[in-house]
């Protein structure tokens, strides 16, 4: 008989991947389905929870056709976070998805807090107080929309949805939960305080089982879409960011996993519950036994494409190499010139939707090149704010472990290895959260003895040691940054409250302005 395979699904932001993989870590097959965020209105980042369910059908029937049903073991999921849809007590969505991109809660998150139990609500719950969270999206919901409130019976994720469709079973793992700011870390409970301030009853919330929870059957209507035995078992799964650290490998003491797509994270697994004093950082479950703490940015590769659309747009298309080339011509430090990358607000270590980009030290003898570095430069020296936050919360770090579309470079590799200041593994490439899933998914089945094994099948392509002398430059400059976010927050706040009157879009037919006229 062909050795089983077990199917992660990874529900993500923008896709929907089934990978199949076998006990040994080799991938069999894959599919993805994509879907669109909307952005209907300003702050405003939706999605249709029937199109992300379609796709998850439809990924896994093309996986399944391509391994064979006989030899699919299981499925096991992953899912992004923080996302909300309100049900009718009958299940059929009354909302769209609320994605964790949605910052329509900022006042909601900014007043909570600002509270007097605002921190302890993050240190007791490990989810920071921010409009990602369910916590203020709830709250809004509440303050914004009570009628519709009214009607709903269950407030779930888009992962709860659709193993409510694909097994009948209204369930949250450890994982998704502790990513809610609704479940108390130390009793794996929802928490009684955080469910009075979002106005709902315990009842209106799945109940919390076990990452590992194998749910027995798939539905009838399920079984058919997919083409798998309705007697096919179904490992509830977890989080997209604690499976990201799963699938790189990173689950022994002091390893940990640093990702840079569009966004970043870097994230260590522990055995205990943790956040720094300062609530810099996250905690989310992996297991009932082991956690993942660290800090999420909104600004990685995002940043070096903005900047290839604002300084460089005569470049050829597609821009990256180039600018990376530029960045190279320049030494460590940009000649003084620090960007605070915040182009799209921040979550770590600050997790406020208050603060925009800035270049600060600029002079006339910087050119483009010094410009693109620094925003380079800039989103390390965020990430490395992170890693002092989890080193406040007692956590040992001292191997990294890092995977991510740039990664490819091999400029911001040596940057990031510079300005953390230690070894940074890079992973061959594997499926992430996808992969991390199914390991889950073999454990839970008892395929294999546990996820440990997961360290050892991982196979490492480069390690970028730190420069000396360039680890030196970062080392100087990580304060200056680091004092940069706090002594503009008077001058964030001042252009929040005057940015209605200053209209950002652009007239390219006239020549100038929206709405405006160009004088001589």
């Amino acid at each position: 008989m062909p050795e089983p395979v077990v199917i992660g699904v990874d529900l993500g932001t923008t896709n929907t991947k089934a990978v199949a993989f076998r006990t040994d870590g080799t991938l069999e097959a894959s599919h993805s389905v994509g879907y669109p965020l909307e952005e209907p209105h300003p702050g405003h980042a939706v999605q249709d929870p029937l199109l992300i369910l379609a796709a998850a059908l439809e990924s896994v029937r093309e996986v399944v056709n391509q391994v064979g049903a006989h030899r699919v073991a299981g499925l096991s999921f992953s899912s992004a976070m923080h996302s909300v849809i309100g049900l009718s007590p009958t299940g059929n969505p009354l909302t769209e998805v609320i994605t964790w991109a949605d910052t329509r809660s900022r006042v909601q998150a900014e007043r909570l807090r600002a509270s007097i139990g605002g921190l302890a609500l993050h240190r007791r719950t490990g989810t920071p107080v921010h409009p990602m969270s369910p916590l203020p999206k709830l709250v809004w919901f509440r303050e914004q929309e009570p009628k519709l409130c009214e009607g709903v019976g269950f407030w779930v994720g888009i992962k709860e949805f659709v193993l409510l469709n694909m097994c009948g079973a209204l369930v949250v793992d450890h994982s998704i939960a502790s990513a809610t700011g609704l479940m108390n870390m130390d009793t794996l409970s929802w928490d009684e305080e955080a469910l009075a301030i979002a106005g709902i009853l315990p009842e209106q919330l799945p109940e919390i089982v076990p990452t590992t929870t194998v749910l027995p059957a798939l539905t009838d209507d399920t079984a058919a879409a997919v083409g798998l035995p309705a007697t096919t078992p179904v490992v509830v799964g977890a989080a997209d960011g604690p499976l990201a650290n799963l699938g790189v490998g990173a689950v022994r003491p002091g390893v940990a996993a640093c990702s840079i797509g569009t966004s970043g994270a870097l994230r260590v697994a522990v055995e205990r519950p943790a956040v720094d004093p300062l609530g810099g950082v996250f905690c989310y479950a992996l297991t009932s036994t082991r956690w993942v703490v660290g800090g999420a940015i909104n600004n990685g590769g995002v940043v070096l494409g903005w900047a290839g659309d604002a300084l460089a747009p005569d470049l050829a298309e597609p821009p990256e190499e180039e600018l990376l080339a530029l960045a190279a011509r320049v030494a460590p430090g940009s000649g003084g010139l620090l960007m605070l990358p915040y182009l799209l607000s921040e979550r770590a270590p600050h997790w406020s939707s208050l603060p925009r980009g800035a270049y600060v030290g600029l002079s006339r003898a910087h050119r483009r090149e010094h410009l693109v570095r620094a925003a380079l430069e800039g989103v390390s020296l965020q990430l490395a704010l992170v890693l002092h936050s989890m080193r406040s919360a007692g956590l040992e770090v001292n191997r990294i472990r890092a995977t991510g579309g740039v990664m490819r470079s091999p400029l911001w590799r040596q940057i990031l290895a510079d300005t953390f200041g230690m070894p940074i593994d890079f992973a061959h490439g594997q499926e992430g959260s996808g992969f991390g899933a199914a390991l889950l998914g073999m454990e839970a089945l008892g395929l294999i003895e546990s996820i440990d094994v997961v360290a050892d099948m991982i196979e490492i392509e480069e390690t970028v040691r730190p420069q000396p002398a360039a680890a030196a430059v970062y080392a100087s400059l990580l304060p200056v940054f680091a004092e940069l976010y706090d002594a503009l927050v008077p001058t964030f706040t001042s252009l929040r409250r005057l940015a209605p009157s200053l209209p950002i879009d652009l007239d390219l037919d006239a020549g100038g302005p929206a709405g405006g006229s160009s004088s001589a």
